[in-house]
């Protein structure tokens, strides 16, 4: 039975496959399922690595949330947290994205 920090990071998830091109969204859901698990454990510590070198330049500092969201998969004490941190970031992002589209058209 799932965690409820389980099921709000699969909530989450579901809603980022829903916004990613076919392609990207299938890829995700591989990654996510529970065969993948020896896959995505050393992928989510080599992004958590990359993100920790991001100062070297092919690496950034955005692979340490992805390797974070790899890892939490199998981690239950990352997932509530990072469900929150998740949701929280997508309402700042449509807030932004409101704030711009009502700016563009008040200049118009």
């Amino acid at each position: 039975m799932p965690t409820a920090g389980q099921r709000e990071l699969d909530h989450v998830f579901d809603r980022l496959e829903r916004e990613l091109p076919a392609r990207l969204a299938r890829a995700v859901r591989w990654l996510r399922s529970p065969t993948s698990r020896w896959v995505r454990i050393p992928i989510g510590v080599l992004f958590i690595a990359g993100g920790v070198l991001w100062f070297l330049p092919i690496l950034g500092l955005e692979m340490l949330p992805i390797g974070l969201l790899l890892l939490a998969q199998d981690v239950p004490i990352l997932q509530k947290p990072l469900a929150r941190a998740l949701l929280w970031l997508e309402r700042k992002w449509l807030e932004s994205k409101r704030w711009y589209t009502m700016r563009a058209a008040r200049a118009c």
